[in-house]
């Protein structure tokens, strides 16, 4: 077995230890791949039932990602003893490395595309506040997933390829990875209540 190369930190089993032959699940790089170029052709042809279907699609995914990480994932992963702590991790990280970038993205371009061609970005105020919450708790989503969470991801997945891996920066990376899901899970309810009053109209 490996010994951790943290001095004190406790010891992971050598399965827990060994490197991933990749950093992303490669058999769904073709799913990644077709998304986005339906996304593409859908701006193109400025088609709004493949729009509609892209941005309820991703941003339930997004969304039901968010919750599930913040509090389901997150108390459960809270509580697992190191060893457990860094075969999860291993297991769900290549997934959200692949999935959480490519779902912001289609929800973000087809929401746009959408508020655009609906009308929503020329709606008189006050209603257009609900417009401006909406953008404002969505933008930071969105630089939450790609500036802390992406980051976050990258470093554990790296740190996991080592022959030894460093157990306290993987938890310590995990501990911010887990309150900022928190955080956005949070911030998934609030654009949830915006979504539905702006449906309403």
């Amino acid at each position: 077995m490996a010994v951790n190369a943290t001095a004190g930190a406790p010891p992971i089993s050598a399965a827990a230890q060994a490197p991933s032959r990749y950093i992303v699940p490669v058999k769904g790089l073709w799913v990644v791949g077709g998304a986005l170029a339906l996304l593409v052709v859908s701006v193109a042809g400025n088609w709004k039932w493949a729009l509609d279907f892209l941005h309820v699609t991703s941003g339930a995914l997004w969304t039901s990602i968010d919750l599930f990480m913040g509090f389901v994932i997150g108390p459960i992963m809270g509580r697992l003893d190191p060893p457990a702590r860094v075969g999860l991790t291993k297991r769900l990280m290549p997934q959200l490395l692949l999935i959480m970038p490519t779902v912001v993205l289609l929800t973000l371009v087809s929401g746009w595309q959408l508020a655009r061609k609906i009308g929503f970005l020329q709606v008189p105020y006050p209603q257009h506040w609900w417009i401006v919450a909406s953008f404002i708790v969505v933008g930071v989503l969105a630089i939450m997933a790609y500036a802390v969470l992406e980051p976050a991801n990258i470093i554990v997945l790296l740190e996991l390829r080592k022959p030894q891996p460093n157990v306290r920066l993987i938890q310590r990376v995990m501990r911010r990875f887990v309150y900022a899901a928190g955080v956005m899970g949070a911030m998934q309810l609030a654009i949830l209540i915006i979504m539905t009053r702006i449906a309403t109209w």
